[in-house]
């Protein structure tokens, strides 16, 4: 029963102190209390605690790996959820999840983004896509180079089934906050250049960024969508 885990009520008062702190930092950047969606981040979490999100009135959630999203996927009650893929994609499972998520977060190759250019085609849909750059350049991260990330991002754009709906990044950790903005401000910057040349299959509405230890300075920084996981269920707990 619900009222037996304590773990449900902290999920309900963590989502309640995580909108708070999402409407403040809104407010102060764009004047928007209504400006950012609120990802829940479900990785390595059991799905009666992510049904609990939901009822909190969570309705997007994000999966980093596509073998666990499909395990989870029948125990959710996904009515009115969006789902994205957020983590790393491996070329050859692109098949396995297209059909299955409204939108995949983490493209970082144009080589990935041909194989769900191939996939989407087999099923007769267009693919949703945010671009992931490696702002940090770090060897550590997946996302595409800054170097080749234009160019590559609109031979992207030029994919019939594919439309690139914004950015994602995950920047370094850092020690000071200033650091960290200067990435967030790279990203904002970026997402509003490429926004301001209009071109086909691209609309750049999303730029997901901040997570659970950073959401707020992301959002000062001009995200839109922030991803959050921990925050909101606890540390993770892996098997």
């Amino acid at each position: 029963m619900i009222q037996d885990d304590p773990k449900f009520y902290d999920i309900s008062e963590n989502i309640k102190t995580i909108r708070e702190n999402i409407k403040k930092a809104s407010l102060k950047f764009s004047g928007d209390e209504n400006a950012v969606r609120f990802m829940a981040v479900t990785k390595t979490v059991d799905p009666k605690y992510i049904n609990h999100a939901f009822s909190c009135g969570i309705d997007l959630m994000g999966e980093n790996k596509v073998q666990e999203f499909l395990l989870k996927e029948e125990q959710l009650n996904l009515n009115g959820i969006e789902k994205h893929l957020i983590g790393h994609l491996q070329s050859n499972k692109v098949r396995k999840i297209i059909t299955h998520v409204d939108m995949i977060q983490s493209v970082d190759s144009v080589s990935l983004a041909q194989e769900i250019d191939r996939q989407a085609e087999k099923n007769n849909m267009t693919a949703d896509v945010l671009i992931e750059l490696n702002v940090g350049g770090e060897e550590s991260k997946t996302g595409m180079d800054k170097s080749a990330f234009k160019e590559n991002f609109y031979k992207i754009a030029e994919m019939k089934n594919i439309r690139i709906k914004g950015l994602m990044t995950i920047p370094p950790i850092c020690e000071k906050t200033s650091e960290l903005r200067t990435f967030f401000e790279e990203m904002y910057k970026l997402f509003i250049d490429i926004g301001s040349k209009k071109s086909d299959n691209v609309s750049m509405d999303i730029l997901s960024m901040g997570m659970s230890h950073d959401y707020e300075e992301a959002i000062l920084c001009g995200a839109n969508l922030v991803r959050v996981g921990s925050a909101i269920f606890g540390p993770r707990i892996y098997k």
